[in-house]
């Protein structure tokens, strides 16, 4: 067997180090050989290396006697950061919506992406001065947010608001850092890295029970690492700052012992009866059961954080807590952890190398839950050869993520700190207004959404990704605003043509908006009030050109016009102001609201009306004709042109207006 064979892994910890060598026969995993060194010093705090040189110095000891045994040179080895390192960031994100949409997959996954962003860019400003950056290791989806309001699913819902609440794990890249400076000063290389969480998971934990809610604690000697499963994944890391030293402190406390004495006693509780010297020198020998009374707070407490810890990030009690590490061996833990979760007793386990599957000692055999991560990492290793880093590329640029889970192009957009609006398209703004009192709603129209190849395929954020993947973004495009012109809406309202006094004479519905009268091609905006009105009876068009009835004569197709008729296109209409009327000439119009400076008939003058527009037919009030005494042909010109009562005056406009001495 070569060292390309055999593969060798080590775990680094607060008190000690493992090195396993082992090899996979196709069927299980082999460990050929094992070695443990302890610390001479304190150089490890909570799983974070603080002498490399010191740590390196036990790591060559275990990889020394491990080449004297086998007879090989090991040159490469796996590693894995403690779960202690890792940090968590819980973050709410939240966007505006499209109230007429429903919210789509993709809308969700862009909120996840901003969360997680968000929690990276919190964890990073939390410790500027130590100028950290992470790798997100996993998160999970705490809570969704409807306008404001906590909702299970977003999915298929309309909101003016939506929301996603995370919470984050990172690791920080100085713990992945100096683990590699101790293996380089160890005279080795690192072949692969995980995570002491992820590799405890792996043998202890099948991936088919990982659909189960379930928390794994590993209690070591500063702190209890807790991991939590459901839907197939780990999804969160946990930290409790009560460990196995707190039992070994209450211990010494309560039977007078020095720290190493206390650490031997705490191992032995599991005995009927241990013997033990006191700092004094006096020897005692005592049941278990009675030391166990003893320290029961301090149990109880360690108990309490664990639970404590679990409630606040898995949101409930989970279906089963399985305990490893040397801390876990506690007598009555179980039951208090059981007991502050309420759940039932038997749902709280230890787990020992015996439970793992597929694994097979060549020698003394590693055995009690204090070894199920050194083996962790060892089979870990072996899964995850070459693929403790994924590096792909997005629109052009090298991204490197840690490999601590099922990678997709998501986890790839985050770590790049892709924009997640760019994801997602948006509707272009919607117009409301009202036509004739009734309430009018335009939608924008729809944006294209961002297009997402892998590989140059087309694909979704979910997709997974594999070392060297390609993906292109192209982000979204939001659609264009609604435009609307009152043209839109003259649907049923029709055009008449008339003959006033036998010339043609258009009548066009009258179109305000805001009270103001509009051409067609005028535009609707957001809250307008807008009038469509067509001139279907006398007294309408009597309105529109502001004439009066009770002094004059008016006649349809030569029959006397009531106010109520109706008109229709073709009509002839005559009117006639009557003698007895106050002047001989049409009315004039009423105090103008509008007025229009033109050249009448080669002089200077100024036309009244009062309507927001000026038409030729106002030319009737504001000139002394007498159209009841007919001198011949009426000549009406407007710029040149033959000029139609309907015809809008401008500023600075041409008019003639006279009869023709023909």
């Amino acid at each position: 067997m070569t060292d390309q064979d055999l593969l060798f892994s080590l775990d680094i910890g607060t008190r000690t180090v493992v090195g396993l060598l082992g090899y996979h026969d196709g069927q299980k995993f082999i460990i050929e050989a094992f070695e443990v060194e302890e610390h001479k010093e304190r150089v490890m705090y909570d799983g974070q290396v603080h002498d490399i040189e010191l740590v390196a110095k036990a790591v060559r000891k275990v990889k020394d006697r491990l080449e004297k045994r086998t007879g090989l040179e090991l040159k490469r080895v796996s590693v894995a950061a403690a779960g202690r390192t890792l940090k968590t960031c819980k973050v709410l994100a939240e966007q505006e919506t499209d109230p007429l949409s429903e919210i789509s997959s993709e809308v969700i996954s862009s909120l996840e992406i901003k969360a997680i962003q968000q929690a990276q860019k919190d964890m990073e400003e939390q410790n500027k001065e130590e100028e950290q950056s992470y790798f997100c290791v996993g998160y999970a989806v705490i809570n969704h947010y409807l306008n404001g309001s906590i909702i299970r699913n977003l999915e298929g819902h309309k909101a003016k608001f939506a929301g996603i609440e995370v919470i984050a794990t990172f690791l920080p890249r100085i713990v992945v850092e100096s683990l590699y400076a101790v293996v380089a000063r160890a005279g080795l290389e690192v072949a692969g890295l995980t995570l002491e969480p992820i590799a405890a998971m792996n043998i202890s934990i099948g991936s088919s029970l990982r659909m189960l809610n379930l928390a794994l604690v590993d209690i070591g000697a500063g702190t209890s690492d807790i991991a939590l499963t459901k839907s197939g994944t780990v999804f969160t890391f946990a930290m409790a700052s009560t460990a196995g030293d707190e039992i070994t402190e209450k211990i010494a406390e309560v039977l007078l012992l020095d720290f190493e004495q206390a650490e031997r006693v705490k191992i032995r509780l599991g005995r009927e009866m241990v013997r033990y010297k006191d700092i004094l020198g006096t020897t005692h020998e005592r049941s278990s059961s009675e030391i166990l009374g003893e320290i029961s707070s301090s149990i109880s407490d360690l108990a309490k954080e664990i639970s404590t810890k679990i409630l606040e990030y898995n949101g409930k009690s989970p279906s089963a807590v399985l305990l490893i590490g040397g801390g876990s061996q506690i007598p009555g833990l179980t039951d208090k952890i059981a007991e502050f979760l309420q759940i039932p007793a038997e749902r709280v386990g230890v787990r020992s190398t015996d439970i793992i599957k597929d694994i097979e000692f060549m020698g003394k055999k590693l055995s009690g839950p204090e070894f199920i991560t050194p083996i962790g990492i060892a089979v870990t290793s072996y899964f995850n050869r070459q693929k403790d880093f994924t590096h792909i590329t997005v629109n052009g640029v090298n991204v490197k993520l840690f490999n601590s889970k099922t990678l997709t192009i998501a986890d790839g957009l985050i770590m790049m700190g892709y924009d997640p609006r760019n994801l997602i398209c948006r509707r272009g703004d919607s117009l409301s207004f009202k036509i004739n009192g009734i309430e009018e709603i335009v939608k924008g129209e729809p944006g294209e959404p961002a297009a997402i190849y892998l590989n140059d395929c087309i694909t979704g954020l979910d997709k997974t990704i594999v070392n060297g993947d390609r993906i292109i973004v192209e982000p979204a495009v939001d659609g264009r605003p609604a435009e609307v012109y009152a043209s839109d809406y003259m649907e049923g309202y029709a055009e008449k043509t008339i003959y006033l006094n036998e010339d043609p004479f258009n009548i066009k519905p009258v179109i305000t908006i805001n009270g103001l009268e509009k051409g067609l091609d005028a535009p609707i905006k957001d809250g307008d009030e807008v009038s469509i009105k067509s001139i279907e009876k006398v007294i309408e068009l009597l309105e529109y050109l502001d004439l009066d009835y009770h002094d004059a004569e008016m006649k349809i197709n030569g029959r006397k016009a009531e106010l109520h008729d109706p008109i229709h296109s073709g009509d002839h209409i005559t009117y006639k102001v009557l003698e007895k009327a106050e002047s001989n000439t049409m009315p004039k119009v009423k105090a103008g609201a509008n007025s229009v400076n033109v050249v009448l008939n080669g002089k200077p003058a100024v036309l009244q009306a009062n309507k927001s527009q000026c038409l030729f037919v106002d030319i009737l009030n504001n000139i002394d004709i007498d159209v009841n005494n007919v001198k011949g042909s009426v000549i009406m010109l407007l710029n040149g042109n033959k000029a139609n009562y309907s015809d809008v005056i401008k500023d600075g406009d041409n008019i003639e207006f006279y009869w023709s001495k023909e």
